[in-house]
């Protein structure tokens, strides 16, 4: 911008219009790259699901977000203990460990060890060496017939729907301006003497 009261130049970039243009003609080369990539990746780790270890599904932190679900780091040792696992062999069985996170709510320890259940019930497990078959490796049939998934487990997060309907005459009479304020008062006011009465 101009200083003071000076004339608004109009810069011409005719002459040089190729330095502000910016391109994208790799955009289907990279788009094919990233595809290849992602099937390389899924073709090493087979038979394990493309997606990676097997997550807790936890709620988000401070209270403006505590209502939205995500996936979190991993299960905690106590999660771990209740679904039968053992912490340092999980993770070969493609079930993350957080260490670090501790359990406040027991609605999401419960429904992470149910989690962990279902995963263990439909667990194939590999043997370590061809030929060598331990306690708890899967059959060769069931080797034969296993599909790699994209997710250990799916995660939907449930969408809140409210339906909607009219407001009543008992909603819409009183004042909530003032109802509000009433409350903000009496809050304000607990353990303090009441000074309309005080003589």
């Amino acid at each position: 911008m101009p200083s003071h009261n000076n004339m608004i130049n109009s810069n011409q970039r005719k002459r040089e219009w190729q330095k502000y243009v910016k391109t994208w003609f790799n955009q289907p080369g990279a788009k094919k790259r990233r595809r290849n990539n992602r099937m390389k990746k899924a073709a090493d780790i087979y038979p394990r699901p493309v997606s990676g270890n097997l997550r807790p599904v936890v709620r988000c932190p401070t209270q403006r977000h505590n209502t939205k679900l995500k996936l979190g780091r991993g299960f905690t040792l106590d999660e771990l203990k209740a679904a039968g696992f053992n912490a340092k062999s999980a993770a070969s069985l493609g079930v993350a460990v957080d260490y670090r996170r501790k359990n406040s709510s027991a609605l999401t320890f419960n429904n992470n060890v149910q989690r962990l259940k279902l995963y263990q019930s439909k667990l194939v497990v590999f043997p370590k060496r061809t030929g060598r078959q331990r306690n708890g490796d899967a059959t060769e049939e069931e080797r034969e017939n296993v599909v790699q998934q994209r997710e250990a487990l799916p995660f939907n997060p449930p969408k809140p729907k409210f339906k909607g309907r009219a407001i009543t005459e008992e909603e819409r009479t009183p004042s909530t301006y003032l109802t509000l304020r009433k409350i903000r008062k009496e809050h304000r006011r607990v353990g303090k003497p009441d000074r309309d009465n005080f003589k």
